[in-house]
């Protein structure tokens, strides 16, 4: 497995001072693939045994994605240019298998991944970074890595077998990160549905 997307958004420090007319207001913003219910819980179930094995914070069950693209630090009035590249993206639902447990040992991360990228996931995420790139926003170029993150400060160890979690992809999103005195929370501000009837 190739190492962490670097989009992999990190909990921002809270601005307090006071929006002006030469500072905008700054929202830390990424797209992303946004699980239903019952996918939830089973990335949740999933988090907890895998911290049997390893140990470390466990993600908290509100917080589990998959990053398609991470935008940072953005000026809020930006979020129509934003959701307008989106409204480009052309793409058919799919389901993802995440069936592979791994540890980044350098940032300490546990994480669940796929083995296999079903084409249409590909996709997406190749239209949605072309968009914003056309934009002007920034892109990582280098190859995304879908994952969920369920650990961190983590020790790691031998990588166990898991029980595969089948999540049906029916949307992206876009979300907004903000700080807490309990950690980041993520709300989900945007929904653009996919395309049910390709494929």
């Amino acid at each position: 497995m190739a190492e962490p997307d670097p989009t992999e958004p990190r909990p921002a420090q809270p601005d307090l001072t006071e929006p002006s007319p030469d500072k905008p207001d700054m929202l830390r913003l990424f797209f992303a693939l946004w699980p239903d219910d019952a996918t939830r819980d089973a990335l949740n179930r999933t988090g907890k045994w895998l911290h049997r094995h390893w140990g470390g914070r466990r993600m908290r069950a509100d917080t589990l994605h998959i990053t398609l693209a991470f935008l940072g630090s953005t000026p809020a009035d930006q979020l129509e240019r934003l959701a307008a590249c989106a409204d480009t993206v052309k793409s058919e639902a799919f389901e993802l298998t995440l069936d592979q447990a791994g540890y980044w040992r350098h940032n300490r991360i546990g994480w669940l991944g796929a083995s296999e990228m079903p084409p249409p996931h590909l996709d997406l995420v190749g239209a949605l970074n072309v968009a914003l790139q056309d934009a002007g926003f920034p892109v990582d170029a280098r190859p995304h890595v879908p994952h969920v993150t369920l650990l961190r400060n983590s020790a790691g160890g031998e990588v166990p077998e898991c029980t595969p979690v089948v999540w049906p992809i029916s949307e992206f999103v876009l979300v907004v990160s903000r700080t807490e005195t309990d950690g980041a929370h993520y709300d989900v501000i945007r929904r653009w549905p996919l395309d049910l009837n390709q494929g």
